[in-house]
């Protein structure tokens, strides 16, 4: 009786075995299509559009602004007008304009500078003017793109109300990518979110 016991137990025993092999690997299963099922429903942050676009979404780091699109003032400059053009990168430096977090719009501060900026192009016809658009690390790349050409195309507005022909000014967005500090605090986002001037020479000889 023992002896049947015994064998009864361990062909019990076996088969709990396999029914396990059998089960373990239905359980990985089902954890793993489960795993994929969960990274699929958690979506990123949605990148905000170019200008332009109907959306309105919000940048995840602005805490305050919505997104609006460029302001609906000049036309965009031929960029045919802009050849044969020779860059000078120091003429205006000292005259970087500055923005708020977020923002593009021109503050009183900044005045100065683009009067001096159109006294410049106003001294000498030949000139043109390339501004370029800034920003700060945070946010996505596609919107700091938008930003940083919306920052370009205010001061643009800006120096057209001051009389410049804006057929003398293009305009260029690099988003983040060129920070003139590399740090990670308020004090070199405060640098980085700008708009830089480059006079524009004929090209001699050509």
């Amino acid at each position: 009786m023992l002896d049947f016991l015994t064998k009864n137990s361990q062909t019990n025993g076996r088969k709990e075995m396999k029914t396990m092999k059998l089960i373990y690997p239905t359980i990985i299963g089902l954890a793993v299509m489960l795993a994929v099922t969960g990274c699929n429903n958690h979506k990123p942050y949605s990148v905000t559009p170019l200008p332009n676009s109907n959306a309105t979404p919000r940048d995840p780091y602005s805490q305050t602004l919505p997104y609006d699109n460029n302001p609906p003032g000049i036309r965009t400059a031929d960029i045919n007008n802009f050849d044969n053009m020779a860059e000078d990168h120091a003429a205006l430096a000292a005259y970087t304009v500055h923005f708020a977090y977020d923002s593009a719009a021109i503050r009183k501060t900044e005045q100065s500078k683009l009067q001096a900026v159109a006294s410049a192009l106003s001294s000498d016809p030949s000139t043109k003017l390339t501004i370029e658009g800034n920003c700060d690390e945070r946010g996505t790349e596609e919107y700091n793109r938008s930003l940083g050409e919306r920052r370009a195309q205010a001061v643009r507005e800006a120096l057209a109300k001051l009389g410049i022909d804006p057929n003398r000014i293009r305009t260029i967005s690099y988003g983040k990518d060129k920070p003139v500090d590399p740090g990670h605090d308020a004090s070199a986002w405060a640098k980085n979110r700008r708009d830089d001037f480059v006079l524009l020479h004929p090209k001699t000889g050509v």
